[in-house]
């Protein structure tokens, strides 16, 4: 079954996405029996590694987080220049209950305030982000623990204690929790001294990663429809839609937003500068009668196949779920997988599923 499948089978059933990982061992972030004593390095500072830290800093267990960028976030990362709202350059939807915003804070004493508005099939956060979510709740436990610029080069684990190496020098961890982007994988950024199991290698590097790219145009006068989605085919190659970035956001600006990812992608991500923008207008003005250009303003653009340490969108939804439980399997009790593409194969991608994986792979270490 493919994510795809999967969504659409609940929305069949009018069961919505569940709530896919056991909860019981966090529902009070005290009250686990035989706590992990040890010392647990984190690689990578987006969703899944801030949740990880997170849910460790919950149970008192020594950490660290290494990310080989200047900033967290990972595919949460946002502007506040373009407009008086949070721009979402990479994850923008709410794709499950609002109830995942408590289970993910962990602690019934904060109070959580956070505003969405319905955005068939998904939700759409108002004046607010992924970003600023984790950014208000979750970053202020785990920022002391972050160490930036931090490229990691290899992972030695047959002894007791793992050791991490990076550009900057070493450390010593008992468990390690991998938090990067499927293409770091991929392209094997990181050197695994044992190789990493057959399956698991077999998994990384058979599931696709769609290329991916967002684009924000502002414009004088809203001449768009609310979405306009265009058909792929086929389906797996990829998803494009044109959408109001606007909508549910207190503001006056018109700005439309550009998703597009897979195949689709190419006609972007090859593009740069005036030739970027003019296609996009191009595009636009044959879709609405010549309007986009003459209203045209401004524009940003978000190319993550060019950021450095990510290098692509994220793993299809017609991923194998065989392959993506795989790739969310622990090796030898001492490797552990949190983020979008290391789930139980039920759903992935999504920044609900790599917090959920987090807490998956903290609960693992804790066994």
């Amino acid at each position: 079954m493919t994510r795809e499948e999967f969504i659409t089978m609940c929305g069949i059933l009018g069961i919505g996405l569940p709530l896919q990982f056991s909860l019981s061992a966090f529902a009070n972030h005290n009250t686990i029996t035989s706590p992990f004593d040890g010392k647990v390095i984190i690689i990578g500072a987006g969703a899944g590694g801030l949740s990880a830290g997170y849910f460790l800093q919950q149970q008192g267990t020594d950490f660290t987080i290494l990310e080989a960028s200047s900033n967290y976030g990972g595919r949460i990362k946002i502007n506040t220049e373009f407009a008086d709202f949070p721009i979402p350059l990479g994850a923008e939807w709410l794709e499950t209950h609002p109830r995942i915003f408590k289970e993910i804070v962990n602690d019934p004493s904060v109070a959580i305030k956070v505003k969405t508005v319905k955005d068939s099939p998904d939700k759409k956060f108002v004046n607010y982000s992924w970003y600023n979510f984790f950014q208000e709740y979750i970053v202020p436990s785990v920022a002391d623990k972050i160490s930036y610029n931090t490229i990691v080069t290899s992972i030695d684990y047959p002894s007791d204690q793992i050791v991490v190496t990076t550009q900057n020098g070493q450390h010593l961890a008992d468990k390690v929790i991998l938090s990067v982007p499927l293409k770091i994988l991929q392209e094997r950024d990181i050197r695994f001294i044992p190789s990493l199991p057959k399956d698991k290698l077999k998994a990384i590097d058979t599931t696709r990663v769609w290329d991916g790219f967002k684009a924000f145009f502002e414009f004088s006068t809203k001449f768009y429809e609310e979405e306009y989605v265009f058909k792929i085919n086929p389906k797996h190659e990829g998803q494009k839609i044109y959408y109001n970035a606007s909508f549910g956001q207190h503001t006056d600006k018109n700005i439309l937003g550009l998703f597009v990812v897979g195949t689709p992608a190419q006609d972007f991500i090859s593009r740069s500068g005036n030739d970027l923008r003019d296609y996009i207008l191009g595009e636009l003005d044959n879709i609405y009668n010549n309007q986009a250009t003459p209203n045209y303003i401004n524009h940003i653009t978000q190319n993550w196949n060019n950021e450095p340490f990510i290098r692509g969108g994220y793993m299809t939804d017609h991923a194998d779920w065989k392959m993506v439980r795989r790739l969310g399997q622990p090796v030898a009790n001492k490797l552990y997988f949190a983020g979008g593409a290391y789930t139980d194969g039920e759903d992935w991608v999504s920044v609900h599923t790599a917090a959920r994986s987090a807490r998956k792979a903290v609960e693992e270490i804790y066994k």
